[in-house]
């Protein structure tokens, strides 16, 4: 894991990135151009389907990102372990966030008439975008885990997590700095969630290893609620029973990874 660790370092400007969004986007936050722009923004994405803003929300709930990155518990573990390892701070953050800062929801300010919501009408605890903050710390973490010379190849993660919170907008659920903010301190949970990363050890992504094994208890737990709950929206279902499936085929590589290992290791 030493040389790979090496591989994957940050560069020391990248701690930037979290302050300077902020700091750019500090007019959207401070609702310099509301309720004009949410209201601008929300009815040009009013023409896409609710089921693909549904379904893009999907990817900044915990279970759904659960679903997508399944696959990585077989064919990546390491990458696994990096956006599991930035999800607490995403979660602290979120709660703080929200906790601290009272602040009305688009649909408590907006004449509903003059808006698309799609899925329940939500009116406070606005700041930050949980779904936002979620999706980019997911993001932000896989990228960083990503060898260095790799990682330019994939800054379509961010642009997933950039669809994930225009969504919010889109459903009518959050205002523009709320995602803003979301970005920024989602990116800051990857960072945090990168440092603790580089200090696991190579034994933890053995697919015996008991951490790996509780990996795939929680994704037992996912699909369980993916096919049995109504997460966010009605209009994201049929995602979220193919996020169930994605894990049923990787719990099952799962399970033969175990049994080879445990064959192997038989005298």
């Amino acid at each position: 894991m030493a040389e790979g660790a090496a591989s994957t370092r940050v560069a020391r400007e990248a701690w930037l990135m979290p302050p300077g969004l902020f700091v750019l986007t500090a007019p959207l936050w401070l609702h310099w151009y509301e309720p004009a722009l949410f209201v601008a923004i929300n009815t040009l994405c009013a023409p896409v389907a609710a089921s693909v803003w549904a379904s893009l929300s999907l990817l900044g709930n915990g279970w759904g990102v659960l679903g997508i990155t399944a696959p990585l518990l077989v064919l990546a573990p390491r990458l696994m372990w990096a956006w599991l390892c930035a999800a607490p701070f995403a979660m602290l953050f979120a709660r703080l966030g929200k906790g601290l800062i009272e602040s009305p929801r688009p649909a408590a300010v907006v004449d509903n008439a003059q808006m698309r919501v799609v899925g329940e009408l939500l009116h406070n605890v606005s700041m930050p975008s949980g779904h936002t903050l979620t999706a980019f710390a997911v993001a932000s973490a896989l990228y960083f885990a990503l060898p260095a010379a790799r990682r330019a190849r994939h800054g379509w993660l961010f642009v997933l997590a950039a669809g994930t919170g225009l969504s919010r907008i889109a459903v009518g659920a959050h205002w523009a700095g709320d995602v803003a903010v979301g970005a920024s301190l989602g990116i800051l949970a990857g960072l945090l969630g990168h440092v603790l990363w580089q200090r696991m050890g190579p034994a933890h992504l053995q697919p015996t290893a008991w951490s790996l094994r509780m990996v795939a208890a929680l994704l037992v737990a996912a699909a369980y609620n993916l096919v049995s709950e109504g997460l966010d929206f009605a209009e994201a279902l049929p995602a979220q029973h193919a996020l169930a499936g994605v894990i049923a085929v990787s719990l099952l590589g799962f399970a033969r990874q175990n049994w080879v290992a445990r064959a192997a290791a038989r005298p």
